[in-house]
């Protein structure tokens, strides 16, 4: 079975039908205002609105108020949400949609028992740690590190590119990879040629 991609930090339609077309499974749209790839809610609809069938616009934000995730799932019933804070499984849950959590790999942490903690969470992220930094660091992580026996499916992010992503697939087996960074031109803006080569790479890997 080839692995799934998923391409974060749409930021406009061009980029989004380039990643569709190069073969991508789902777009990411960063809901959280530090970074470099935020999108507004309403640009972020006016994109997914005009999204073929069978793509999955993922909306990830972190810590954030209940009423904003709320505005966006009031404009579409069509959003999985990714959470990439410190965001509990009560909170994931009350939104009756499909989620996962995102867990950075802090030295010491107990992946498992803290995966395990989200009963409802479709999958679970893995990405680097870095202090204060939610995610989008561009660096990777040990991924020997990962524990084995993991009960959902492994999206796998930080610090992956053309020139690695077949090997972490090689090493981790993850149900899908995610990547922002590593393919743009510069922040928000995908790079068409490092798109289509790193899908190719990910799902073509053997």
């Amino acid at each position: 079975m080839s692995c799934r991609v998923k391409i974060c930090g749409i930021t406009n339609l061009e980029d989004a039908m380039l990643a569709i077309s190069s073969g991508a499974d789902a777009l990411g749209f960063v809901f959280y205002p530090p970074s470099p790839r935020y999108i507004s809610i309403s640009d972020a609809q006016a994109i997914v609105s005009k999204l073929p069938p069978f793509v999955t616009p993922v909306a990830l934000f972190v810590d954030a108020a209940r009423d904003v995730v709320a505005e966006l799932l009031d404009g579409s019933p069509r959003w999985c949400l990714q959470f990439h804070g410190q965001e509990t499984p009560e909170y994931c849950e009350q939104f009756s949609v499909p989620y996962y959590k995102a867990l950075r790999m802090k030295p010491g942490l107990d992946i498992a028992a803290i995966a395990n903690s989200y009963p409802c969470s479709m999958a679970i992220l893995l990405d680097a740690y870095k202090p204060g930094v939610p995610g989008g660091t561009g660096e990777t992580f040990d991924w020997e590190s990962i524990p084995q026996g993991l009960r959902k499916p492994l999206i796998l992010a930080g610090g992956l590119s053309i020139d690695n992503v077949a090997k972490a697939i090689d090493i981790v087996r993850p149900f899908a990879v995610d990547v922002s960074g590593g393919v743009e031109l510069e922040p928000g803006k995908k790079d068409p040629d490092k798109v289509r080569d790193f899908i190719r790479a990910a799902k073509y890997y053997g």
